[in-house]
């Protein structure tokens, strides 16, 4: 009795779903449809409203310590929860391996390129002490920005960012990611237009492209929490137009608005926009080596 040879050749493989090659047009949220892709942003967008908002509240430094870290742990497991339910795949930007090595670098970054702008702005005599501040109140910010750079990274990065790439390419995505966070900065005291421009281009697209180089969320929090807490908890400067709620030291500024950034703050300087483009467009560069732009889909 003979037998015939199934000799079909087998289908080629997929598309990688995991890793920074993975095609994002064909994988991820948008084969989930369009109802569970806006209820992923409707949940997250709710989260981090209703964290930052908590997290302004917090008027003492141990609640705030306790307080801050915890709503940052919350925010990113309803987001490993939502996105792994979802989109039904590993969510390797919040994987734990390397998470506290990349914090750290961003942490170490952000401060470095908070300082450098306040020391550059106090050069041109345009900052300067005028006194001691508080610990209790350095203390308390700091607890209060951990929930506020998780629950934004979060949403800009993990979700708008990510959620444009595929259908946009890295650049657009990049362009379009930073431009809302700006304009999101308007609501803030002394918001101007001149600002949030300021804050889309040097905080939009710099955590974008940190979060495109590595593709984790771990490298934009640590540098957006460094850049807050330096700024804010240690030299004591107006923030995104908000005035600092506690500070080692006090201080002002003083001079021409493009270079202290006036009423919004050194983030509306064009020092923190240099110094920010530079680091950006080195976190490119190394995107492009790693082969982690993605072009825009036809």
């Amino acid at each position: 009795m003979s037998r015939t040879l199934d000799v079909t050749p087998p289908p080629p493989p997929g598309p990688r779903t995991t890793g920074p090659t993975a095609d994002p047009g064909r994988t991820g949220v948008w084969s989930t449809g369009w109802v569970r892709t806006a209820a992923l942003v409707v949940a997250l967008v709710a989260g981090m409203v209703v964290t930052s908002s908590i997290a302004a509240a917090l008027g003492n430094p141990v609640v705030a310590l306790l307080s801050g870290p915890l709503l940052a742990v919350l925010m990113l497991w309803l987001y490993r929860l939502l996105v792994g339910r979802i989109e039904r795949r590993p969510v390797l930007e919040v994987a734990p391996r390397g998470a506290a090595r990349r914090v750290l670098t961003g942490l170490v970054g952000g401060l470095l390129l908070a300082t450098t702008t306040i020391g550059v702005l106090a050069l041109l005599g345009g900052y300067q002490v005028t006194g001691w501040g508080s610990v209790t109140g350095a203390l308390t910010v700091i607890g209060m920005m951990c929930a506020v750079a998780v629950a934004e990274e979060v949403v800009f990065r993990g979700v708008v960012l990510r959620l444009l790439e595929p259908r946009w390419g890295t650049w657009l995505a990049l362009a379009g990611s930073g431009a809302l966070f700006g304009l999101v900065h308007l609501v803030n005291p002394s918001a101007s237009l001149w600002g949030a421009t300021a804050i889309a281009v040097e905080a939009g697209l710099m955590l974008g492209a940190a979060y495109v180089a590595t593709r984790s969320l771990w490298l934009p929090i640590g540098l957006h929490l460094g850049w807050n807490v330096t700024l804010v908890a240690v030299f004591g400067t107006v923030t995104s137009g908000a005035e600092a709620q506690g500070a080692l030291v006090t201080a002002g500024t003083s001079g021409p608005a493009w270079l202290t950034g006036g009423s919004f703050g050194p983030e509306a300087s064009v020092v923190a926009i240099l110094l920010c483009s530079v680091v950006t467009a080195g976190l490119l560069v190394v995107a492009h080596r790693r082969g982690r732009l993605v072009g825009r889909r036809s």
